[in-house]
């Protein structure tokens, strides 16, 4: 684990997040006494990953086909009681 002082930190972030991002940890220090940690963020590397974990998560479920060719072109749902901008305006509302 390297130390750095907040004094070298500023000096040399770009070299410290260099390290941080190989996966090391760096222990950040101000006079002698430990006060954080930078350390990497764990988690999907690559957009395939990150698609992948969100599957798991039941947030997204990718496609088993293409679209059709003619998709764009297909007619629009019709809200005709306007449900869907009542509840986005609800929501605007309540702040959620």
């Amino acid at each position: 684990m390297e130390i750095a002082t907040v004094s070298g930190l500023k000096m040399s972030l770009s070299a410290y997040l260099r390290q941080v991002k190989s996966g090391e940890e760096v222990l950040i220090t101000e006079r002698g006494r430990p006060i954080a940690r930078l350390l990497p963020i764990a988690g999907p590397s690559s957009l395939a990953e990150h698609m992948s974990e969100m599957e798991k998560k039941g947030l997204l479920k990718r496609p088993v086909a293409p679209l059709p060719a003619d998709f764009w072109d297909w007619p629009r749902p019709v809200d005709s009681e306007a449900t869907v901008r009542a509840a986005v305006t609800r929501e605007r509302e309540e702040g959620w």
